[in-house]
């Protein structure tokens, strides 16, 4: 399972058009007079500001390549304040290996810069926004974790090291090698380096075998085939 799209709301369109388009230099790839989609290397990232309700935010990440980590956090400290947990402005996940970093943009969204040492490609490139390789991670914050991740197995996404799905903890829907998940978590549940916890959200995740998975304004959430 790849990303290729996630679609989420905003309250402040034109503050979020230009952090991702004008701070972080993502290439527009559409717009319309309610929403605006930028390309975060093989995948699309949509906001819309269309029937928004409330302050909505949710954490997603972004692949960038295995030996680019330090180029990157040198590159965003320039553009952006870094979070902290613990002192540290950075995290080491000796399990995948990877380490991130993390920032919040106008919405508050939590975003994260990953550098997954084994899976993903070097480059001999200097770090911009065109070394984003992909969206590799997305929140689903849903009511029932476990209905959502049986919806979730039956069009082949499941919990990445075979878990079963849980109801309190965090559970990466993917495949590992391929370091792209859905982040799949009942509410109220701290996102790391952040003082944010998993709240739902309307969301639509387009992943690459056509299916849609969205998450409504009534928190109803539903799976279709796209063409």
């Amino acid at each position: 399972m790849k990303i290729r799209r996630v679609t989420l709301k905003t309250k402040d369109l034109d503050k979020m058009k230009i952090f991702y388009t004008e701070i972080l230099g993502m290439p527009l790839s559409k717009e319309c007079q309610e929403s605006f989609q930028v390309s975060a290397g093989s995948s699309q990232l949509k906001f819309t500001s269309r029937n928004v309700k409330g302050d909505p935010y949710y954490h997603f990440a972004f692949n960038i390549p295995s030996n680019k980590f330090k180029e990157a956090k040198a590159w965003l400290e320039g553009k952006v304040e870094l979070n902290e947990e613990e002192g540290k402005d950075e995290g080491d996940f000796p399990n995948l290996p990877g380490h991130s970093l993390y920032f919040y943009d106008p919405s508050e969204n939590v975003v994260e810069f990953i550098s997954r040492h084994s899976i993903t490609q070097a480059s001999d490139e200097p770090f911009s926004q065109s070394s984003i390789l992909n969206i590799s991670e997305i929140s689903l914050t849903v009511d029932d974790a476990i209905k959502t991740g049986r919806q979730l197995m039956d069009i082949g996404i499941s919990e990445r090291d075979n878990h079963q799905i849980s109801a309190v903890s965090l559970n990466f829907m993917g495949n590992r090698a391929i370091g792209v998940s859905i982040l799949l978590v009942q509410p109220c549940r701290r996102w790391i380096f952040s003082d944010k916890v998993s709240a739902i959200y309307p969301i639509d995740i387009e992943v690459n075998t056509n299916d849609q998975i969205v998450v409504n304004e009534n928190h109803e959430v539903t799976i279709n085939q796209t063409s």
